[in-house]
Order: structure tokens, then sequence, then C-alpha cells
């Protein structure tokens, strides 16, 4: 049985259906760190990576968005646990995609206001 898959971008990545497979990685420095994650999100856009995913497990970690944006080119994911409204507050810093798990976030309002405020990000008129 072939799975088919619905496409879809992450920045200017197209993720899914008949795209490419893309080589992606996870940033592993403790969110505290800042440079360490710029530094190493740098390295991995210079070693081929085409998509870079950082974890953020506080309100704190979503400075990282910022920074790790101003000096790579290709999309970064935030990876969310738990709390709907760090996805919230990444997507208002820029982040190229969320990551969330539906069964963490709590009740189906919180998923539908992650969904609204990506939707909002792609297309403001939405």
């Amino acid at each position: 049985m072939i799975r088919v898959s619905r496409q879809v971008k992450a920045g200017n990545v197209l993720i899914g259906g008949d795209a490419p497979v893309t080589i992606q990685s996870m940033l592993s420095r403790p969110a505290s760190d800042i440079a360490g994650n710029v530094a190493q999100a740098v390295a991995l856009e210079k070693a081929g990576c085409e998509i870079v995913r950082v974890a953020i497990p506080d309100m704190e970690a979503v400075a990282l968005v910022e920074a790790i944006k101003k000096e790579i080119t290709i999309p970064l994911v935030a990876d969310i646990h738990f709390d709907y409204r760090l996805a919230l507050e990444c997507v208002a810093a820029g982040i190229d995609k969320v990551r969330i798990n539906p069964g963490n976030i709590g009740d189906k309002s919180r998923v539908r206001a992650v969904v609204k405020a990506c939707r909002a990000k792609i297309s403001p008129s939405a």
C-alpha cells in the first residue's frame, strides 16, 4: 500500500507529496545557550542541511528564533511540547514551521489557535 502525503512548505522548502527528501537536523545545545545554538545552526547549513529544528521548552527559548533566523537562510522549525503559547510566540517571532504533538498540547481550542496563527502568517488576510 502506497501512503499518500500532502505537500507542505517550511519556509521555501517543500516537504511531502512528491517533493524530494530533505536533509534536516535538530539542534542539540541547551535552549539557554543562544550563541551555541546559532553556531550549530550555521554549521548545519554550511554542511548541507536544508531544514533545522530547535526545541522550545520555555518562553525564554523563544529568543532563539530571532537569533537563529538572523544567521541562516534555511527554514527553522520549532518543536513544541505541552504549552501551545510557546508555538504562538514562535510564530510571532518569525518561525518558518511549528511542530506540535496535538496529544500533549491540550484541548482542540489550543490546537486551533496554533493553526490560526500559522495560517495568518502564510496569508495575513485569512
